[in-house]
């Protein structure tokens, strides 16, 4: 289920992140469902849908971070 735009991500996202880490996040998730398709790809015998989280939401954590009042910033 790849995301079209940084509206359909999930809430959690939208309602969190700054709009550049929304689409890094958007990005990220759409690459990782692609190129784990393949279940023997996955660690784990996670799901396609939770390895791209995982991979977006580390995507994000590369050039984002979140200060002292839990909110993110750009590192």
């Amino acid at each position: 289920m790849p995301y079209k735009n940084i509206q359909e991500l999930p809430e959690g996202v939208r309602n969190n992140l700054p709009q550049h880490a929304q689409e890094i996040y958007k990005e990220a998730f759409n690459s990782a469902w692609d190129q784990y398709a393949d279940p023997d790809e996955r660690r784990g015998g996670a799901s396609r849908e939770e390895t791209a989280h995982r991979v977006a939401w580390s995507a994000v954590k590369n050039e984002y971070k979140k200060d002292s009042d839990g909110n993110w910033k750009q590192k």
